[in-house]
């Protein structure tokens, strides 16, 4: 399949050595590898994570492109930067400690050949404890557009770390914007008030490390306060209705204060399969 693809991931210093080499291996390994994998380190590394990255260096050649930020910046400042040294238009979003499926990509880039129109594509996510025989959970996104937009409104309607992109669209919206916890919601959500269209593919593409902590993250005041900005700009631009952001925001507000069982509950039974 002739078609070039770049990689984005980012690394700070409190990822697991293991775990990243796992995330790097597994890009490695696709059907269809890529010619630009840029990794971002975003801020000072620990020596352990070196060491990977220079054993992947070995591995990967001149198609790893490792870019490395003086200070943590956050997420969204590292992709913002990262995105602009890739060297094709479609990228494949990747998270440190995750695992791509060896086809992940091949598909993905056929989808997007055969449908230019398509901006964001993603798909499905396992979410795995210690290895990924140990499946806890899975987010089903929606498929079509139409779908995806009513999605939007309540939810997050891709998998970030699932996603192939078109850089052009990305930076035709002004590319990764620092918003906590949320840069990926913000950015989907300004692609689709733009008119950028959006698939998902109905199956799982990336199998997603979860720790046993993980609904903690889904709590707190500014992780709520985010969320609540993150509604009121939907609001403000018509994506939402002023009786839709009222009702979100009080879904959060109660999703920050109950304790942290029931969250995990609510998660299990309502948010994922």
């Amino acid at each position: 399949m002739p078609v070039n693809y770049s990689v984005l991931m980012s690394v700070y210093y409190k990822e697991h050595p293991d775990y990243l080499r796992q995330s790097m291996q597994s890009i490695y390994d696709q059907t269809v590898p890529t010619d630009d994998f840029v990794l971002v380190c975003d801020g000072l590394l620990t020596p352990e994570l070196d060491a990977v990255i220079a054993d992947m260096q070995q591995q990967f050649g001149p198609r790893l492109n490792v870019c490395r930020l003086l200070k943590n910046g956050g997420l969204g400042k590292a992709l913002n930067f990262g995105i602009g040294q890739c060297k094709n238009d479609l990228v494949a979003r990747m998270d440190s400690d995750d695992i791509s499926r060896p086809d992940r990509c091949e598909k993905e880039i056929k989808m997007l050949i055969v449908h230019p129109e398509i901006s964001i594509l993603g798909g499905f996510i396992e979410e795995f404890i210690e290895d990924t025989d140990h499946i806890c959970s899975m987010r089903v996104v929606p498929e079509k557009q139409n779908d995806i937009l009513r999605f939007a409104k309540k939810r997050n309607p891709f998998n970030h770390v699932s996603v192939m992109y078109r850089k052009s669209a990305v930076e035709s919206v002004g590319s990764y914007k620092s918003f906590f916890l949320l840069e990926d919601y913000y950015l989907w959500i300004r692609m689709l008030n733009n008119g950028h269209q959006g698939y998902n593919l109905q199956e799982p593409l990336v199998w997603v490390r979860v720790g046993r902590d993980m609904y903690k993250r889904r709590g707190g005041w500014k992780y709520v306060q985010s969320q609540r900005n993150l509604f009121k700009y939907m609001a403000q631009t018509g994506f939402i209705t002023g009786s839709q952001y009222q009702i979100q925001s009080a879904i959060r507000l109660i999703g920050a204060i109950v304790p942290n069982w029931l969250r995990a509950f609510l998660f299990k039974q309502i948010l994922r399969k």
